[in-house]
């Protein structure tokens, strides 16, 4: 298996990227998504250890967010890890964990991914919390247009299926209630809860402090107590 041909696909695809899912996105959450392994399992071998890079380096190249077309993207990714010498069984890994990794795709049914592909989940989640997941939340906002706050706009407590979610155009400080702050009860590993847990009582600071600073989150809907 060839991973340079994988990392230069993805460079390609994702490199200047203004909405949080560029190139570095995806290295980060394939160094994470090994470093939970290890955690949890000791050293991975050499196969375990490209599985988990290609699927972290490939996560966000399919995603709609992205690119415009995603069943033509799919079909990209599959020839790109043909020609970088996967196995079928190893194609049809990664693809079902790219394809079914989002917090989207699992919104009315939880997909059942496989044991890499549960750590490549767990690091793309991590992603969104902590310093990274807040600066990656205003970056994304910021590239759609959002405001940052408004305390008259409270946040949605469930969306019913994906296109509820993806149409959902709140503030980007909403975003914390109506999506991050429910990663950590559906991360899949013990390393990554372990981070998780660290990362949303950083996140829970920043929000006390950026209300102290502001006083938009003053509403109820916005209290961290019970989260």
């Amino acid at each position: 298996m060839d991973i340079t041909k994988i990392e230069a696909f993805s460079k390609q695809t994702l490199e200047g990227d203004a909405t949080g899912h560029d190139w570095f996105h995806a290295e980060r959450v394939a160094d994470w998504a090994l470093r939970f392994y290890e955690e949890d399992h000791g050293e991975a071998d050499g196969q375990t250890a490209t599985i988990l890079r290609a699927a972290a380096y490939l996560h966000d190249t399919i995603d709609d967010k992205v690119v415009v077309d995603v069943q033509s993207q799919i079909e990209a990714v599959g020839k790109v890890m043909v020609g970088a010498d996967f196995s079928k069984e190893q194609i049809d890994e990664v693809m079902d964990t790219i394809t079914h990794l989002s917090y989207s795709a699992n919104l009315e049914e939880k997909h059942e991914l496989s044991l890499l592909g549960g750590y490549v989940q767990d690091a793309d989640r991590i992603e969104a919390l902590g310093a990274i997941g807040i600066a990656r939340v205003f970056a994304y906002g910021g590239a759609k247009g959002r405001e940052m706050a408004d305390p008259r706009v409270l946040p949605i407590t469930d969306f019913s299926d994906k296109e509820a979610y993806r149409k959902n155009a709140n503030p980007s400080v909403n975003h914390f209630y109506e999506k991050l702050f429910k990663l950590p009860a559906q991360l899949n590993t013990p390393a990554g809860r372990r981070e998780g847990e660290k990362r949303v009582a950083y996140m829970k600071d920043f929000l006390r402090t950026f209300n102290e600073e502001t006083g938009l989150l003053k509403d109820p809907a916005f209290d961290l107590n019970d989260i």
